[in-house]
């Protein structure tokens, strides 16, 4: 029985490639929404034996990444990343206006689809899940190509898709629109009208309700062009009596696109809340550029909006990285920028402060912001669908916060920052941002002191950072603290540093400081079931024994316990930003975690187990 099941974590991990999957989603995939109690461990044996199936290179791409697992694949070593690729240039192309280019990278990407997908798959869950989602995709996919196509004045050519395809979807309101117009131009008006009849009266008997006005539009449309056809026909009639014996042209309307129904938006304000940021640093330009592809490539299913997610450890620079790609985006955002900064775990501000004062910014008079939480979300959601905004929430602490302020679908985008993953965050795209490199730490600490004097004193700079840990926070208050003593060298602070009873001591400057992080991580630190061991107490004891690394066998043998609850008190660590994410076996701990970890077992009284604690690297 395992094979199969490891054939839907394989197919998981596939349709989530390059993103972080939970187990937890992963047991609803393997048991179909009734996991047993060990599903979780039964789950990590998969991912072994997968591993081990594929060999030394494919089995390195599996990693480990909180609260699961994450699949590392190029765009072209799948059918699903070649077909994205191509959509993701079809889009670049119409946006260039070459539109016979666009359409050829759509009906390349349809090329690739065969039958249902994941009909060989064993899990009703992931084919109700991840299968819709691709015929979804598909289906819109199509949908794209026709607009192409008949913005090409190609509507002859697609008549026979379309009308198989309707057949097959006939409450599919955006197929019967398109067909309804191909056949129109084509001279085909009373069977786009008789089309539109039927449509409206399954619609109304199957779900109670009218077409959607975009329907509407293009049935009045046809109307419209009909109506003057006829009047121009009778009266080339009076004026000809031979006219029956003539053919009649199609009506030049027949072949001018349908305007797009859309509100008049001229009264509503375009906000600009954009905070300011300092200036960009080189080391970050490919995060930069990934973040900004992220938001701007691709076009999102029907009803999702396009969202990333900024993640990592406090003061690794998330929000500065969100705010210059938001400032590189402005342009696309042509409906304005929203902001706010939620607070973090430390004072977090909830959808219910944040929704009236966003829906003031969009123009809504404050006496006239609904009372009920959903009423302001639904009115949100109404105000923000179809505009093009860029919404940038900071700091979030929790997808809760988050949920109720996405906005409305049609071409707004979503850029969140965060420490935790936000894996239950559906359709977002996560950036990790970790650490700076030396070059990077080097790059930043010169722009705050000047390169000159970096320059002057290289060793003791390299000592200055790697003591920061290429955490850009610490790094600015370690060049804080140089510009408010330029009597001090490079050299004093790195012997203050490297001397120092208590690093984070000195790694404060006025309001800031690195403690406040690190308290703010170990606070948000999730605890184990009662049969585990307390990822704090872990902590705790690797900062007792001086640990720079441990392995998850190091610590079964420290505490008594077996290696599967190791590892995950272990990966509770990683989650909250605690521990480095494993490599080669081991979990780290940088400078400056090692320091929290000596003060957290000065604080704490580690209950001692049956055997001491061992040294762990």
């Amino acid at each position: 029985m395992s094979a199969p099941r490891q054939r839907v974590v394989m197919a998981a991990l596939l349709l989530n490639a390059n993103r972080v999957i939970s187990v937890d989603r992963i047991t609803e995939y393997v048991w179909d929404g009734a996991p047993p109690p060990s599903a979780a461990a039964t789950v990590r044996t998969y991912v072994m034996r997968l591993r081990q199936s594929l060999g030394e290179h494919a089995s390195a791409r599996i990693l480990t990444r909180a609260p699961g697992y994450l699949l590392e694949l190029g765009e072209h070593e799948s059918d699903l990343g070649q077909f994205t690729a191509h959509r993701r240039r079809a889009a670049e192309l119409a946006e260039r206006g070459d539109l016979e280019g666009s359409s050829a990278e759509l009906a390349e990407a349809l090329a690739l689809w065969r039958e249902e997908p994941l009909a060989d798959i064993p899990s009703r869950t992931l084919r109700d899940v991840e299968g819709r989602y691709l015929q979804e995709l598909r289906l819109q996919t199509m949908e794209l190509r026709f607009d192409a196509e008949l913005a090409l004045l190609r509507h002859a050519e697609i008549v026979p898709e379309l009308v198989r395809l309707v057949r097959k979807h006939p409450l599919r309101e955006a197929l019967v629109g398109k067909l309804m117009l191909a056949l129109f131009r084509s001279g085909r008006q009373s069977e786009a009208l008789d089309l539109y009849r039927r449509t409206r009266v399954l619609l109304v008997e199957q779900l109670g309700a009218e077409p959607s006005a975009d329907l509407r539009e293009v049935h009045r449309h046809i109307l419209s062009a009909h109506d003057r056809a006829d009047r121009a026909d009778r009266a080339d009639r009076a004026r000809k009596p031979d006219a029956l014996e003539q053919p009649v042209a199609a009506p030049e309307a027949a072949v001018a696109p349908v305007p797009t129904p859309a509100r008049e938006r001229s009264c509503w304000p375009d906000p600009a809340q954009l905070p300011s940021v300092p200036l960009p640093l080189s080391a970050r330009s490919d995060a930069l550029a990934r973040l900004r592809r992220f938001l701007t490539t691709g076009t999102m299913p029907a009803g999702m909006v396009a969202t990333a997610v900024v993640t990592g450890r406090g003061g690794v620079g998330k929000s500065a990285l969100a705010l210059h790609a938001a400032h590189a985006m402005r342009g696309s955002s042509v409906h304005g920028q929203l902001y706010a900064d939620l607070g973090g775990a430390e004072r977090p501000l909830t959808a219910r402060a944040v929704l009236p004062r966003f829906l003031a910014d969009l123009g809504v008079p404050r006496d006239e912001i609904p009372g009920e939480e959903s009423e302001r979300e639904s009115l949100y959601r109404s105000l923000t669908a179809g505009r093009r905004l860029l919404v940038v929430l900071d700091n979030a602490s929790s997808t809760a916060q988050v949920r109720p302020l996405i906005p409305g679908s049609g071409g707004s985008r979503l850029l969140v920052t965060s420490r935790r993953r936000l894996a239950d965050l559906e359709g977002a795209r996560t950036l990790l941002l970790g650490p700076l490199d030396e070059a990077g730490s080097l790059e930043l600490l010169g722009s705050i002191v000047g390169p000159a004097r970096v320059g002057g004193e290289p060793r003791a700079a390299r000592t200055v950072v790697t003591l920061c840990a290429g955490l850009p926070l610490a790094i600015r208050i370690a060049g804080t603290r140089l510009l408010e003593r330029p009597h001090w060298s490079i050299g004093h602070l790195a012997r203050r540093l490297t001397e120092a009873p208590r690093l984070l001591d000195e790694l404060c400057a006025g309001d800031f400081g690195v403690r406040p992080c690190l308290d703010a991580e170990a606070a948000g630190l999730r605890r184990t079931a009662p049969t585990g061991i307390d990822p704090a107490e872990v902590f705790a004891a690797l900062g007792a024994a001086g640990a720079g690394s441990v392995s998850s066998s190091k610590a079964a043998v420290m505490f008594g316990c077996s290696e599967a609850q190791a590892e995950e008190a272990l990966d509770s660590l990683v989650e909250a930003n605690l521990l480095g994410a494993p490599a080669g076996g081991l979990y780290r701990l940088d400078a400056l975690l090692r320091a929290y970890a000596r003060e957290r077992a000065q604080e704490v009284s580690v209950q001692q187990r049956d055997q001491p604690y061992m040294r762990a690297g």
